[in-house]
């Protein structure tokens, strides 16, 4: 199996008559899933997501996949390909409009609402082109067709792309439930007429590469909700993904059967299940879902509340909720259920809540302790149909952390698909089809870029650096005034600290060491206040380290008169 090495350099020039693919996210993580096709120096991106920010990350909002391999080449691309509307594919689609909004919008009905929503608040205006399973469209010099694939979100569909290079196909998030909700099949006949036709580059969705056997069917679930509904003394609250109208659909079910009406909280939620319902995807009997702020006129087991949060953000209404900072306040003998699963990286954040949930008395039910949740991507049973059907001459894992990317690549290789043309590549590896071989041949720049408030790429790994620093070590800022003609201090050292744990007095044994310091530069020549500035950091930060064991962030401010 061909895989990137650390040595690899920029790609050379396409050669005529192949095709370049370029993933700029979603390969060695999940989440920010794009990936960029170039053909006779034409571009179509397939996707344009985003990845939320873990612990480690602390203040980032948003991460973002790299644009910097195409930002000159803006005018070249003639068309982004959305496959389903979860944020991980689509949430990155404003940035890159607000460099260059006329770029058009391919997906289906329910995707492309998604997106115009989300537009809609940024101010920009997309060009769409509606498409269903089945249709061809020609973009620029790709010929794409759409087959339907089933997903935990309505709509979703994998993409063809035929160039006089070959056919690459990208499936997008899917899995094969042979008993959907919503009775859309993922077209296995489609697909195996395509391996007829042959398809020279497979692109696969590899998150659940490493579970054996088949996803159990969504309505599996329908029956357990049913028994917590029956069980359920109080409220229930339901936290799920704002675009899982699948889930939601269940949810909906179930409060109608047991007689309980149902408020939606969260903007994305309120914004999602209204236009799921406006186009017919949510079936809503009528009267069953209520205004949150009518809710205190309802007895407590005649409420649902439908809200985010399932994955421990901090700002989502579930999270407030376990912290007392929400208008919805939890009590004894109310019943939550998680009805997602845990996105890796998310666990702690996710428990966190759920123990935050326990402490006020509520009933918990997680996909830990009852089945609330099957996933929406293939394991590998169904990988290894899907690839039979297939037939890829060239296989190129997609969607997933490396352990998953490599799975998935040895289920291919189980199939028949040659070794040497099952590539596994990561973000920014650049992957040429070139007379039907699949190989390496470079890497572009694909980094993190970090949404920070209204900041976009202001971020770096230095200040994240500094962030956890301070939040983990503070800070400790020293002031000291010195003589601008000798070096020889006049006023302080003043030493103040912050989240250090050290008390101020403390600080009265270092004085000297600071005090020594200075003197002894002064005695040299030394009155060049940044080199002023180093000397007093180090007898400070070597002294906080001998006595604390610590690494507080030092800030050292010298003045000059």
């Amino acid at each position: 199996m061909s895989h990137p090495h650390p040595e690899l350099g920029p790609p050379p020039k396409l050669p005529e008559g192949g095709l370049r693919v370029t993933p700029l996210g979603g390969l060695g993580e999940i989440g920010r899933n794009m990936t960029v096709f170039e053909y006779g120096g034409r571009l179509l991106i397939v996707d344009c997501g985003v990845l939320f920010p873990e612990e480690e990350q602390p203040g980032v909002d948003l991460i973002l996949p790299d644009f910097t391999s195409i930002r000159d080449r803006l005018d070249d691309i003639d068309g982004i390909v959305l496959t389903h509307g979860h944020e991980d594919h689509i949430g990155g689609v404003p940035f890159l409009l607000r460099e260059k909004p006329d770029i058009p919008l391919i997906g289906s009905k329910l995707t492309l609402a998604l997106i115009e929503a989300k537009l809609q608040e940024h101010r920009i205006r997309p060009y769409t082109l509606e498409v269903e399973e089945g249709h061809r469209e020609r973009i620029g010099p790709f010929e794409c067709e759409f087959i339907a694939v089933n997903h935990s979100i309505p709509d979703a569909l994998a993409v063809a792309i035929r160039t006089p290079a070959g056919m690459a196909v990208h499936t997008g998030d899917f899995k094969m439930d042979q008993l959907p909700l919503d009775g859309r099949l993922t077209d296995l006949p489609a697909f195996a007429k395509l391996g007829e036709e042959g398809i020279d580059l497979l692109l696969v969705d590899s998150t659940n590469a490493e579970v054996p056997g088949f996803v159990p069917p969504e309505r599996d679930i329908s029956g357990v909700l049913r028994q917590v509904f029956a069980n359920a003394q109080k409220r229930i609250i339901v936290a799920s993904f704002a675009s899982h109208v699948h889930r939601i659909q269940q949810i909906l079910d179930a409060a109608h059967e047991y007689g309980r009406r149902v408020a939606f909280v969260g903007r994305s939620m309120v914004r999602n299940m209204g236009i799921a319902r406006d186009l017919g995807y949510l079936r809503v009997p009528a009267g069953l879902v209520v205004d949150v702020k009518t809710l205190d006129d309802l007895p407590d087991d005649e409420v649902v509340l439908v809200c985010t949060g399932s994955q421990g953000e901090p700002m989502a209404a579930l999270s407030r909720m376990a912290n007392r900072d929400h208008q919805i306040r939890i009590v004894e003998g109310d019943t939550v259920i998680l009805a997602s699963s845990l996105i890796p990286g998310n666990e702690n954040a996710v428990y966190r809540v759920i123990n935050g949930l326990t402490r006020w008395g509520a009933t918990v039910v997680h996909k830990g302790n009852a089945k609330v949740h099957v996933s929406g991507h293939a394991s590998a049973g169904e990988l290894l149909y899907f690839y039979n059907i297939c037939k890829p001459r060239n296989l190129m894992p997609v969607h997933g952390e490396w352990r998953h990317l490599r799975a998935n690549a040895e289920l291919g290789a189980l199939t028949g698909v040659p070794k040497n043309r099952c590539v596994i590549a990561e973000d920014g590896v650049v992957v040429d089809l070139v007379d039907g071989m699949a190989k390496i041949v470079g890497k572009v720049q694909a980094g993190y870029v970090y949404v920070d408030g209204l900041s976009v790429g202001d971020v770096t790994e230095t200040s994240l650096k500094d962030r956890r620093i301070l939040g983990e070590e503070g800070i400790i800022s020293v002031f000291v005034v010195v003589d601008s003609t000798t070096g020889k201090i006049v006023g302080g050292p003043h030493i103040q600290a912050r989240g250090s744990g050290i008390e101020d007095a403390a600080f009265s044994a270092v004085l000297p060491k600071v005090e020594d310091a200075l003197a002894k530069s002064a005695s040299d020549g030394v009155v060049e206040p940044h080199q002023l500035q180093q000397l007093v950091r180090r007898a400070v930060g070597k002294w906080v380290s001998d006595s604390y064991r610590r690494r507080p962030m030092i800030l050292p401010v010298v003045v000059e008169v």
